[in-house]
């Protein structure tokens, strides 16, 4: 469960090139993009914040929920944009609709991608443009968002990846929980069937 300040980025079409653009692309380590996160638009030409960027608004200092438009994650596939985003504080994205690959890069990382009814979100959107400290409850157990002004709604998540962020564990980590039960059935297998493992001299 998530619980913090939402902030709104009112715009439709974000793409993975102005959530963390090419020039930052060149490590392959998961460490220092935050800064870098919407590079363009949050910063001039002399690096200085763009007072006119929503995210640079101080009342939204210290967000961990994003209030996103509809296709959020488009364009090209690149991990380092959930990575830039989480290490800008964030731990939900809330929009009516996602790109596919990026929702599956969010999910493997632990970045969670809420999709919801188009006027929900614009419901979100305009209560967290008050700018006075509006907070949401991202409840992943009970699939809901909610604020303390009873405002509630409901959004689907894959059975599978839901498991895997409230175990706190990636495919991979899903899998090797079941490291015992898949060497017994190695083990009882029989010799007979075909063996895919080739060793190559």
């Amino acid at each position: 469960m998530v619980e913090g300040l939402a902030a709104t980025l009112s715009r439709d079409d974000v793409d993975t090139d102005q959530i963390i653009p090419k020039q930052f692309l060149k490590s392959t380590g998961r460490a220092g993009y935050g800064g870098a996160c919407f590079f363009d638009w949050r910063y001039d030409a002399e690096g200085r914040d763009r007072p006119d960027f929503e995210l640079n608004d101080p009342a939204y200092r210290g967000a961990e929920i994003l209030l996103a438009g509809r296709n959020f994650g488009c364009g090209s596939s690149r991990e380092h944009a959930v990575w830039a985003l989480a290490q800008m504080g964030f731990r939900a994205v809330v929009a009516p609709s996602f790109a596919d690959i990026f929702c599956t890069n969010a999910l493997q990382n632990g970045l969670l991608p809420v999709a919801l009814a188009e006027s929900d979100c614009a419901d979100l959107q305009l209560r967290a443009r008050r700018r006075d400290g509006y907070r949401l409850v991202v409840d992943l157990r009970a699939q809901e968002v909610r604020d303390r002004e009873g405002r509630r709604a409901q959004f689907q998540l894959d059975p599978f990846w839901r498991e895997c962020l409230l175990a706190g564990l990636d495919p991979l980590g899903m899998a090797l929980r079941e490291e015992a039960a898949i060497s017994a059935f190695e083990q009882a297998r029989s010799p007979l069937l075909p063996n895919t493992r080739h060793r190559w001299e």
